[in-house]
Formats: C-alpha cells, sequence, structure tokens
C-alpha cells in the first residue's frame, strides 16, 4: 500500500512539473511579437478597425486567464483599454466550445461615438453576401453554441470611463454575475465620476412571488443609494405570448419608491430644480429583446418635492411683468404632479405649486433633446392691488418654452392683448387681470369654431 501511495505521489508531482512546463512555455510563446502581432491582425479582421495591441500574456496565478494589455481600437475618436483578462471555463473548452467564465476590464475609455463606428462596421460586415460561408461541419458546430455561451458569467468593471456625444464623461465600478439564461443573477454598481457621482447601486435576483397564467419570471430586487436618499423596489421580468403564434416577447414590470433624494443630483450638471424628492413610480416595458427593452420602456410617477427651488425662473415677477421676466429663482414650500416618460421624453401634469401667496398649476412637457413646451397658470393671491382689482386671487396664464436648464415663460396672444386692454382701462393693475380675461376670451373663440 505504501509503495502504491508513493507511486501516486510521483505521478501527482510530474503532472504537476508537466503542467508548469507547458504554462511557461505557452507564456513564452504568447509574449512574443510574432504572436502579439497575429492578434492583431485577427482583431483586426474581426472589427473592420485596425486594432494594436502592447502586450499579450497567459497568466497562471491567480486563476488561469489570457490577458491583453494596451489595447487601442483606433475607430473615430479609439477606444481604449487598460487590460482585458478572459478567463474561460475549462470543461467547456474541453468539448471544443468557447465558454466566458469571467471577463475582467481596467481602465478603458469607451467614448459612444467610436462604439457606434464599430457597430455600424460589424453591420455591413454582416450584411455583405455570404460568398465564402464556413464549411456545414463549422455551421453546425455555430448553431450548437447556445448564445449565452459567449456572455461572461462574471463581469467586472474597474475605472471603465464612457464618453457621451456631447463629451462628458462617466467612470464607473461595476461587478456583475449572469445566471444560465443569460440574465443577471447579481449587479453591484458604483459612479466614482461624472454624473451621479457617489451612485451606488444593487440588483439582486429573487424567487417570483407570483405566477401569472403559467407564464414562468423572474424578480430582481433594486436599490440605489443617490442624492442622499434611496430608490427601492422590484423590477419583474417574464415571457408572455404573442396572440395565437409560437413567439414569445419580455414583458417588464416593476414599481419603485423614492425616499429623500435631492432632485439636483438626479438631474447634474442641470440644477434648474432641487429639494427633496419623495415619489412612487411605476415601469413597464414589452419588446421582443432585452436592448429593445430600454427603447420601450414607460414610466408613471407621482411625486412630491419638499423645499421646492425652481432656479432660472422667477414666477412671481413673470407675473408682475406679463412674462417679459428672465432669470431669477422661485422658492416653493411645495410642488406635486405626475410625471409620465416613454423613452427620453416626458410629460409632466396636474403640477400644483405653493408658498406663501404664490400657488401655480399646469402642464408642461420635455422633448429627448430637453425642449419644454406647456402652460402654467400663476395666482398671486397676497399682491394687494392686482387682488383688489379682481377681488382675489389673479390666474395669469404663461407659456414655457427653453430647454430644461435655461426654462423661459411668455404670454399667449390672447393674454397679451388682455394684458394690453387691461392695462389702458386700469393703469398699473389691470394688467394682469386682463391677461387671465384674454385668455379665456382666446378659449371661448377657438371653442366657438372648433380649433
Amino acid at each position: 500500500m505504501a509503495k502504491v501511495f508513493k507511486w501516486l505521489v510521483f505521478l501527482a508531482l510530474g503532472l504537476m512539473v508537466l503542467l508548469a512546463a507547458v504554462a511557461f512555455t505557452l507564456h513564452r510563446w504568447v509574449s512574443t511579437d510574432d504572436f502579439r502581432q497575429r492578434v492583431e491582425r485577427e482583431a483586426s479582421a474581426a472589427l473592420g478597425v485596425p486594432v494594436a495591441l502592447d502586450r499579450v500574456a497567459v497568466d497562471v496565478w491567480p486563476l488561469p486567464a489570457v490577458a491583453l494589455s494596451g489595447i487601442s481600437v483606433q475607430s473615430k475618436p479609439p477606444l481604449t483599454l487598460g487590460r482585458v483578462e478572459v478567463r474561460p471555463q475549462w470543461q467547456p473548452l474541453l468539448k471544443g466550445r468557447l465558454a466566458v467564465s469571467t471577463l475582467l476590464v481596467r481602465k478603458a475609455v469607451l467614448p459612444q461615438q467610436g462604439i457606434d463606428a464599430v457597430l455600424l462596421l460589424l453591420q455591413k460586415k454582416k450584411a455583405q453576401p455570404a460568398a465564402a460561408a464556413p464549411a456545414p461541419g463549422a455551421q453546425a458546430a455555430e448553431a450548437a453554441q447556445a448564445p449565452t455561451d459567449w456572455l461572461p458569467r462574471r463581469t467586472v468593471l474597474d475605472e471603465v470611463t464612457w464618453v457621451n456625444a456631447t463629451g462628458a464623461r462617466t467612470t464607473v465600478n461595476a461587478e456583475a454575475t449572469l445566471g444560465d439564461d443569460g440574465l443577471p443573477d447579481m449587479v453591484s454598481l458604483k459612479r466614482v465620476q461624472g454624473n451621479l457621482q457617489g451612485l451606488e447601486a444593487s440588483l439582486k435576483r429573487e424567487e417570483a412571488k407570483e405566477a401569472q397564467a403559467g407564464a414562468a419570471g423572474d424578480e430582481w430586487a433594486l436599490r440605489v443609494d443617490v442624492g442622499g436618499g434611496k430608490v427601492e423596489g422590484r423590477l419583474g421580468l417574464k415571457k408572455v405570448p404573442v396572440g395565437t403564434s409560437a413567439r414569445e416577447e419580455l414583458q417588464l414590470q416593476g414599481k419603485l419608491q423614492t425616499q429623500g433624494v435631492e432632485v439636483s443630483a438626479l438631474t447634474a450638471p442641470s440644477k434648474s430644480l432641487t429639494g427633496r424628492l419623495e415619489a412612487t413610480t411605476t415601469l413597464s416595458a414589452r419588446a421582443a429583446t432585452t436592448g429593445a427593452l430600454v427603447e420601450a420602456l414607460q414610466s408613471q410617477t407621482t411625486f412630491t418635492v419638499r423645499n421646492a427651488v425652481l432656479n432660472g425662473l422667477d414666477l412671481a415677477k413673470a407675473v408682475k411683468t406679463i412674462g417679459l421676466s428672465r432669470g431669477g429663482q422661485t422658492q416653493l414650500d411645495t410642488l406635486a404632479g405626475q410625471v409620465s416618460t416613454h423613452g427620453k421624453a416626458a410629460q409632466l401634469s396636474n403640477l400644483v405649486a405653493s408658498s406663501g401667496a404664490l400657488s401655480a398649476t399646469g402642464e408642461v412637457a420635455i422633448s429627448p433633446a430637453k425642449a419644454l413646451s406647456g402652460r402654467v397658470s400663476v395666482n398671486l393671491a397676497g399682491d394687494s392691488k392686482l387682488g383688489s382689482a379682481l377681488g382675489g386671487a389673479v390666474g395669469v396664464p404663461l407659456v414655457v418654452g427653453g430647454t430644461l436648464d435655461k426654462p423661459e415663460v411668455t404670454l399667449s396672444r390672447s393674454a397679451l392683448l388682455g394684458a394690453a386692454i387691461g392695462t389702458v382701462l386700469m393703469p398699473g393693475v389691470g394688467t394682469g387681470a386682463g391677461a387671465g380675461v384674454g385668455e379665456k376670451l382666446g378659449n371661448s373663440i377657438r371653442g366657438l369654431f372648433g380649433k
């Protein structure tokens, strides 16, 4: 027995020495300039744009991995990655299939314009006629490869910076693990630079509490710490049939609760509105793919902002100057209303704002380009001259325009006409009153002619 044990020890040591020799030889081989240049050629051919590498290496410790350093994808603008490590799953690899266990990306700078340029080239290559189609055996092997096998089971981002079309930079640290279905089991993210700096978010898969109509579904618990407050809730995703066909679509639903979040932290760098936000939000989307869910996303939010300050607009002064005022700020005890979004467009409705003698109501739309359009009616109950002229509060209609960062208010044509008449009849006190009457008269005329 002792002799057998001794032979097993010698065999194990021999295998370890052999593996170490193979690893050393492989490391030396892939570290040569010839191998690096071959990788550059293969990557350039695959992406359709020149790719440069500083170094290629095989790491054995702490886990076996292929590491690429100093990557530059020479798009316009270029994509740069300090280091990329890929760790394969060994069991699929032994069967001739590539399945990525871990993907690690460090110190990358990824401009959106460069990403778009590479994606456009890939789409053109995919659309080209298959003049040099792979052999039937290769096609069968590719078909046998499950789509989710290409996705890394674990992804780690270390100081990865995304640059949007306007040049704004956002740097994040993140980690995500995927389940066998390709959907996330766990995601954690922290923004270390740029908009929403300091934001921390976590997403964790949980068992669905309810199963509807026999459709399989999953739920995730979401928590976001931002602006001195938090956003918590649950997101659900399930497959639903499309009519009577065999096709299925993805349906996303969720409900979130926002507590004590500083509004300007969500809109940074814009600070058009400050104050503490309390809100309840429902989310819904339905699409054929996970990527299309983002474009199809719709939300409905009921919100209240405590101690709100509207920067760039003085509503009280705008009323007194019949909409000619620019700049300033409006302090509000409470701002409440509802927000509906579809993609990047938003509609604010049932707006109610109050602060002492000032109160306002209205509706405002925000376009994807952050342009504003809508109307608000402002009452100044505390203005003695205007109040005595009408026997109470004065409601002056203002047309909202400009952008989210530089809002503007003006009087409508009907209100301007009424303001002019009011000024002539009652100089100094009839302007605001006439504006309100003129707007009502204009609405009546449009209603009379069905326009």
